[in-house]
């Protein structure tokens, strides 16, 4: 078992010493976007303050550093994910310009009866994209089922779905129940159908040692912003053999080799796929922050935040008319729960006014809560910076909560 990580790590997040509404800040709202390292910040000021230059271009000394940090970057987010080649690594703006770009880059090759296989736990990011491409060229959705408010895919289901699917696109982790999907063996079976296999791992990216090459999938992205890097930068992994059938999505500069009045000839891969001046600063920050997230070990990282989670939800479930939703014991460090006579937005702003953010709402699955036959729950997110003691008190206020709605 890997050696827990110690609360001094907290020490290393400015943020993490406010007071709201006079209160010391209790951060679970983390499966929404992460808090920042000092290592980052410094990161991104030293790169303004030494660095700043656009980058591939020119041939002065500052656009070389810049070159030099954003390639970097690239090679380093080719490890994070053991990729074979950092020509596998697309900067994107994040998980759903990641998945949109697969969307219209390789859902435009799809037909008039074409399946496009999703699940039912997905988030918006991983439908809306594939319901504009199924507009466009005819191809049909289909969903793989979830059982009960256990959350689980039911593979029986995938079993019979699956061969008649030209792409299935599915989460990693749920963001909404927490659940933990098998995705080497979900791509397997994909992959002796010759089905294209795309994994959002926003929420697993950060959370637990993700392997592109043993998962076996196609495609894979996450978000800087929920790995503690800056917003507005992502990675999509695409296999280098698919990257070359795949069209570019956006045009302008950086992504030409050549250019005339009447036609392109566009770059090689990864390029093709990056129009225009990139998140350069957001690249050197998220280097930054997987420098950061290896150096504590995603193994440990993994281990604190599911027995967070564990904890959270064996306190939570002693609570009268309280609804859990996501596995019992095979999940991420997030539990989402439905208190009975108590409207989750009305729980999450009374948590507030005592320090503690937590999300409320349909977090962007509303096709998952209409399944669940709930129009929102409440969810507490971990990350390895909060601690059992944030849990305690975060289970109080709860406790309380629930009496001034009790009368």
């Amino acid at each position: 078992m890997a050696a827990p990580i110690d609360e001094s790590v907290r020490a290393d997040f400015p943020i993490l010493s406010l007071r709201i509404h006079g209160h010391p800040l209790i951060y679970l709202d983390n499966a929404a976007t992460s808090q920042k390292p000092v290592t980052v910040l410094n990161a991104l000021r030293r790169f303004y303050e030494q660095d700043n230059a656009n980058v591939h271009r020119g041939v002065h000394e500052l656009s070389n550093r810049a070159t030099d940090a954003y390639e970097s970057a690239r090679a380093r987010a080719a490890q994070f994910l053991n990729a074979p080649s950092k020509d596998c690594i697309i900067f994107t703006r994040g998980t759903t310009e990641g998945i949109n770009l697969i969307a219209h880059s390789v859902g435009n090759t799809l037909k008039v009866g074409d399946v496009i296989l999703l699940t039912e736990m997905e988030h918006h990011s991983n439908i809306v994209p594939w319901q504009m491409i199924s507009q466009r060229t005819g191809a049909k959705l289909a969903y793989v089922p979830v059982t009960g408010d256990e959350g689980l895919l039911d593979l029986d289901a995938l079993d019979r779905l699956l061969p008649t699917a030209k792409i299935i696109s599915f989460t990693h982790v749920s963001n909404a129940l927490g659940t933990i999907n098998p995705a080497a063996e979900i791509c397997a079976r994909a992959r002796r159908l010759g089905v294209t296999t795309v994994l959002d791992a926003a929420q697993s990216a950060g959370h637990m040692t993700v392997d592109v090459q043993s998962i076996g999938c196609d495609f894979l992205a996450f978000s800087g912003h929920k790995i503690c890097g800056p917003t507005g930068i992502g990675v999509l992994f695409a296999r280098s053999e698919l990257q070359e059938r795949m069209q570019p999505w956006q045009g302008g500069g950086e992504m030409i080799s050549k250019v005339d009045l009447f036609h392109t000839d566009y770059n090689v891969p990864p390029h093709k796929f990056e129009a225009g001046t990139p998140d350069i600063s957001g690249a050197v920050g998220l280097h930054a922050a997987m420098d950061y997230l290896d150096a504590l070990g995603r193994d440990r990282i993994f281990q604190h935040d599911v027995e967070l989670a564990h904890y959270a939800r064996s306190q939570l479930a002693q609570f009268a008319g309280i609804r859990l939703l996501g596995p019992e014991r095979e999940h991420s460090g997030l539990v989402s729960f439905v208190l009975k006579d108590v409207h989750a937005l009305d729980l999450a702003t009374m948590a507030d006014r005592q320090g503690i953010a937590i999300r409320a709402g349909h977090h962007c699955t509303q096709p998952l809560h209409a399944r669940l036959g709930l129009p929102s729950s409440a969810r507490a997110s971990f990350y390895f910076y909060n601690t059992r003691t944030e849990v305690d008190r975060f289970i109080a206020v709860l406790r309380d909560i629930q009496k001034y709605f009790n009368g």
